[in-house]
């Protein structure tokens, strides 16, 4: 199994604004527990979605820039981007035919 992408400040508008196909963000803390029910079913959908939409995650612990820029108070939040914008925010832990369902109307 491919590992999950994980971005950084530093590679953030490299991998997810400029993304040649959609694209999705986790991001997420280690101490935070809905995180933890997220994360598994980002990595499924990080699967299903291979080649199709980019999905990634980060660590607001480590990168404080970025989560500042989209105004994250909240974690577990997703994001998700298509042409470089935001398509849509998910604050919190969703189930993945949730998910599943908003990823598809990114294609």
């Amino acid at each position: 199994m491919a590992d999950l992408l994980q971005v950084t400040d530093g590679n953030f508008d490299e991998e997810i604004i400029q993304s040649e196909i959609p694209a999705m963000v986790d991001f997420w803390a280690e101490w935070c527990g809905p995180c933890k029910m997220v994360g598994p079913v980002v990595e499924e959908l990080a699967k299903d979605y291979d080649g199709k939409i980019k999905i990634a995650q980060m660590d607001v612990d480590q990168n404080r820039e970025t989560p500042a820029r989209f105004g994250i108070r909240n974690i577990p939040t997703l994001i998700l981007f298509k042409n470089g914008e935001v398509a849509q925010t998910i604050v919190g832990a969703y189930p993945k035919s949730h998910l599943d369902a908003e990823l598809k109307k990114l294609l």
